[in-house]
């Protein structure tokens, strides 16, 4: 037996390996969940740490828990939440659609924790148990979805938000700058009337400001948290006030306005909150997906496309090409932007398959919503500090385009009307001419009236209304 111990579940004896903190319940998950290679991301870990130090806190204050007991559980919580004994949660995340044996692997960890604290031989749940004592007044079926939001709580909050903001701004300043450069704007990929590259890229920045707006916004029903419902929402075998104590101590530690849900079934049997959340992220991703596709549709070249910007060389682009250089951080914004819109497909299925007082789909749910707001986060870091940071505009390529743009005759159809307007465009093109040798051409104005007229720069504001 030097190599494992023997525990028991309810179930009978199980071996463990002898120097883990996991006990016999994450044991069986180990050998009977070998699916797949999506490890339980350790930030769920983390908020499940805070959901069982905030219980042991509210257990103890209710009066149901002794001091020697909490303290002991808020050391082994404490030691989580400072990332210590990762590598005792070896769970993967296609487990049971509760997420019992992640709760279970918690508990299991904190009990032979408190047995290392306390002296006691691991296994022996003794002085703490992993059910009795770490698991007190709770339920998977109200702590997981409560770990659940709390971890996607978080993730929004400290790294995804930042990050939209920052990439927004960035991408602000790039407007400010150019509120002067005047270039060709385009609909349907064809030319259009002319624009200020300021006005273009302040476009983005908006989106973004919109987007950060919606996914702060979807927040409001995640912070609703079902802890107390225990098992199937009744409260059952928790004492009164221990809900609103345990969120309490949640809210204190994490700054974020978490309440009691006041609705426990809703919660419990529902994720309606996280699905609000994960399409938040979906409109997000959309939005990011339309900067990148611009960005590289107006860098295309550099001779022979669009040319108007100039990205960073970050990296050679090709093996065979030399001197080929790609828009590489807008394919990868581009795709983990698809990426995060199949996850809220995910998800979004995932939440309408639960039934009666429980959703089953628990793990599929928070894989998704956490690795859409991660990803988010990534992509808009690296989007900003690799390409918004450095890219500049092309003013030769960008004035040449609005010389040779046939839209600027949009101005002239105030004054000879729009057929006429639309005459003079043709007669240009066909004819490979300027448009104000064209409009000269066919009699239609005077240079002077055309120069008067035809200004780029009038051109990317409203019209002036008669004095």
């Amino acid at each position: 037996m030097g190599d494992y111990r023997v525990e028991t579940d309810s179930l009978g004896e199980v071996r463990v390996p002898a120097e883990r903190l996991w006990g016999a319940q994450t044991q069986r998950s180990l050998e009977h969940f070998d699916v797949g290679a999506d490890p339980v991301p350790w930030l769920l870990v983390e908020a499940y740490a805070l959901v069982k130090k905030a219980a042991a806190l509210a257990n103890s204050r209710c009066g149901v828990l002794d001091d020697a007991r909490r303290d002991l559980i808020v050391k082994a919580c404490d030691e989580l939440l400072a990332g210590e004994h990762r590598e005792e949660f070896p769970l993967g995340i296609w487990m049971s659609g509760s997420g019992t044996q992640l709760n279970m692997n918690v508990n299991e960890v904190i009990s032979n924790r408190c047995c290392r604290l306390a002296g006691t031989p691991l296994g022996s749940k003794d002085p703490v148990h992993p059910n009795d004592h770490v698991n007190m007044s709770q339920s998977t079926n109200d702590t997981f979805p409560t770990a659940m939001y709390l971890a996607a709580a978080l993730e929004t909050r400290r790294r995804l938000l930042p990050e939209v903001l920052g990439l927004r701004d960035s991408i602000a300043a790039r407007a400010g700058a150019w509120s002067d450069i005047v270039k060709v704007g385009r609909t349907h990929l064809q030319d259009a009337t002319p624009l200020t590259l300021g006005q273009e890229w302040s476009g983005y920045a908006a989106l973004l400001t919109d987007a950060a707006e919606h996914v702060d916004n979807a927040l409001t029903g995640v912070y609703r948290l079902a802890i107390g419902g225990t098992a199937v929402g009744t409260g059952m075998n928790a004492p009164k006030g221990f809900a609103s104590d345990a969120v309490g101590f949640i809210a204190e530690a994490t700054g974020l306005p978490f309440v009691s849900a006041p609705d426990k079934f809703a919660v419990q049997g529902s994720h309606d909150a996280l699905v609000m959340l994960s399409g938040a992220m979906r409109s997000l991703a959309v939005s990011l997906h339309k900067i990148a596709d611009d960005v590289r549709l107006l860098s295309c070249g550099p001779r022979c496309g669009f040319g108007e910007l100039l990205l960073p060389e970050n990296e050679p682009g090709s093996s065979i090409m030399p001197g080929k250089v790609n828009p590489t951080q807008c394919e990868v914004l581009a795709m983990l932007a698809l990426q995060v819109m199949g996850n809220d497909v995910a998800v979004g299925f995932g939440a309408a398959s639960g039934h009666l007082q429980m959703n089953d789909c628990k793990p599929l749910i928070i894989h998704n919503v956490l690795e859409s707001a991660g990803l988010l986060a990534d992509g808009c870091r690296s989007f900003r500090v690799f390409l918004v940071e450095g890219v500049e505009p092309d003013l030769e390529r960008i004035g040449e385009n609005v010389r040779r743009s046939l839209m600027l005759v949009t101005a002239l159809s105030p004054v000879v009307g729009y057929d006429r307007a639309a005459e003079i465009a043709r007669f240009a093109h066909k004819h490979g001419k300027p448009l104000r040798e064209a409009a000269l051409e066919l009699g239609y104005v005077t240079g002077e009236e055309f120069d008067r007229v035809v200004d780029p720069r009038g051109m990317v504001g409203p019209s002036e209304g008669p004095d």
